[in-house]
């Protein structure tokens, strides 16, 4: 008999086969096949939750695929687990790949090649997916398009490779006992990251005990990505900790999925983090003394029983809406008197 988790990936496995040919009637159909009716798909700002699959389509993909008429699903992660709480999950990382002939949530076109890096999480029930959680980086579309209307990036903004170990596409069968350590050894991780600043300074976080020396951090567009410790630190620690001291002091309040499969883990949670901007030093952002809500998903890869790469994607348009700052609305103003592009005869207005 073929584990759940295995299982699970395959049902997903037509989805997103229709997803790198593109194919509308294929990906509704697939979706229609393996979801329960009252289905929540969960997708990052400004899409947020829709219920059933032609919603999802509808409002998600047929937009998309009208700015991105040659639009192609490339994943370099398919795993998936059960949380210690016994739910079952898929997840899967990679990117939209696409020219980008139209525009696209204001965003103009370029006419060149596009990429969007996704990070998306699947939890199926009785063989059936009830949920999807998801976040798309479309703040890289935007800087992709030269109209990111934001800061600039303190990391390094680039096209995010795939595992260094060419093994994110895990197949079956699924050993419950190793994804099961992996998790563990990620969230004694982030356990002893959280120790600082409350408990002492850098030290308290044992980082060469739990992280690789040559780490790679693959933050999202609008943070930007870091190597080693030292570089993970500097262009993204640092600042998200003075900014906001009170990270992990609300854990009572969230919720969070941890599953593993192999060496790689991953979580999910809608939202799995909240604390208080307070400082200054986070993306240019004013202290507001606001209480925020994140929404974070994320993979690790273990290796040799260190943390060697870690994917993260934060839903940052999200955030800027909850301090009240409409990036779209920004976005307009900042393009307003840019040069179109023709879709049709393949040159600038």
């Amino acid at each position: 008999m073929t584990d759940l988790p295995t299982y699970h990936k395959e049902l997903i496995a037509p989805f997103r086969a229709a997803l790198y040919d593109f194919d509308i009637k294929a990906l509704r159909r697939t979706l229609q096949d393996i979801s329960a009716p009252d289905a929540m798909f969960r997708l990052s700002f400004p899409f947020e939750t829709m219920q059933g699959v032609d919603a999802f389509v509808d409002t998600a993909f047929v937009p998309l695929q009208r700015a991105l008429p040659d639009l192609e699903r490339r994943d370099f992660i398919v795993m998936a687990g059960a949380t210690p709480e016994g739910h079952q999950w898929v997840g899967c990382g990679g990117y939209y790949c696409s020219t980008f002939h139209r525009p696209w949530r204001d965003i103009p076109a370029t006419g060149h090649i596009v990429h969007m890096r996704f990070h998306e999480f699947f939890r199926f029930v009785e063989g059936q997916l009830v949920e999807m959680q998801a976040i798309w980086d479309i703040p890289e579309v935007m800087m992709q398009a030269n109209a990111w209307p934001m800061t600039p990036s303190l990391g390094r903004e680039w096209h995010i490779p795939a595992p260094a170990s060419n093994d994110g596409i895990i197949s079956g069968p699924h050993d419950p006992a190793a994804g099961m350590a992996t998790c563990q050894q990620i969230i004694d991780a982030l356990n002893y990251l959280k120790k600082h600043p409350s408990e002492g300074g850098p030290e308290v976080m044992e980082m060469d005990r739990f992280w690789h020396s040559k780490l790679m951090w693959y933050g999202p567009s609008g943070i930007g990505s870091g190597r080693g410790i030292e570089g993970f630190r500097n262009w993204h620690q640092i600042p998200f900790l003075k900014a906001m001291p009170d990270r992990g002091q609300y854990v009572d309040e969230i919720e969070y999925h941890f599953f593993g499969e192999a060496n790689y883990a991953a979580v999910t949670g809608w939202p799995n983090m909240y604390q208080s901007i307070t400082q200054e030093g986070w993306l240019g952002i004013a202290p507001t003394g606001q209480k925020i809500e994140m929404r974070s998903l994320d993979f690790w890869r273990v290796e040799n029983g260190l943390i060697r790469e870690n994917w993260v994607l934060v839903d940052l348009l999200q955030m800027y809406d909850q301090i009240g700052v409409d990036v779209f609305a920004r976005l307009r103003e900042f393009n307003k008197a840019r040069a179109g592009f023709d879709p049709e005869t393949g040159v600038a207005l």
